[in-house]
C-alpha cells in the first residue's frame, strides 16, 4: 500500500497523531512547529493559530503531482489559490525539519487531512510528522476553556 493513500488504516495512522497538549507543549519548548494545512479562506473564516506556519495541503498536492480527492477539489475551489511553489514548499519543510530539528505538527480543521499530511511528509523522507489530533476544533475548545476557567 502507498504511504500516502487517503484511507489509512487505523494501525497506520496510531502512531501519526499527537494529543494538542503534546503538541502544543512541544512547540512552547521549541521542538516543534506546527504546520497549519488548511485552506486559506477557512483561516480567514475560522481564525489561526499563533504561530502556525501556513503551508495549504491541496495546492502541495497538486504541486507533487498527487490526485485530489473531491472533498479537496470542492474545497480548492473555494478559494483563492495562494501563490506556494514546490521550491518555497521543501524550503519551509526543510528549514523547520533539518535546519531546527523541529518535529512538524500538522493540523488541519478536525484532524482527518492532518493524518494524510503526516503520512505525506513521511513519504517524502520528513520522518518527524505527525498529525495534532482534534485539529482547530480541538484548540478552538481549548482556547474558550481557558477563557471560561
Amino acid at each position: 500500500m502507498n504511504p500516502v493513500d487517503n484511507a489509512a488504516p487505523a494501525a497506520k495512522t496510531e502512531n501519526l497523531e499527537i494529543s494538542l497538549a503534546s503538541a502544543t507543549e512541544l512547540c512552547r519548548l521549541g521542538l516543534g512547529t506546527m504546520i497549519d494545512i488548511r485552506q486559506s479562506f477557512e483561516i480567514e473564516m475560522k481564525g489561526a493559530i499563533p504561530g502556525t506556519v501556513h503551508i495549504p495541503l491541496s495546492e502541495v498536492k497538486l504541486l507533487l503531482g498527487h490526485a485530489l480527492t473531491e472533498d479537496e477539489q470542492d474545497v480548492l475551489d473555494a478559494g483563492k489559490p495562494s501563490d506556494i511553489d514546490v521550491r518555497e514548499f521543501f524550503t519551509t519543510i526543510n528549514r523547520l525539519h533539518h535546519a531546527h530539528d523541529n518535529i512538524l505538527l500538522c493540523i488541519c480543521n478536525s484532524g482527518r487531512r492532518s493524518l494524510y499530511a503526516a503520512q505525506l511528509l513521511r513519504s517524502l523522507g520528513y520522518a518527524k510528522a505527525l498529525s495534532v489530533a482534534g485539529g482547530f476544533q480541538a484548540w478552538k475548545k481549548q482556547q474558550q476553556a481557558l477563557q471560561n476557567a
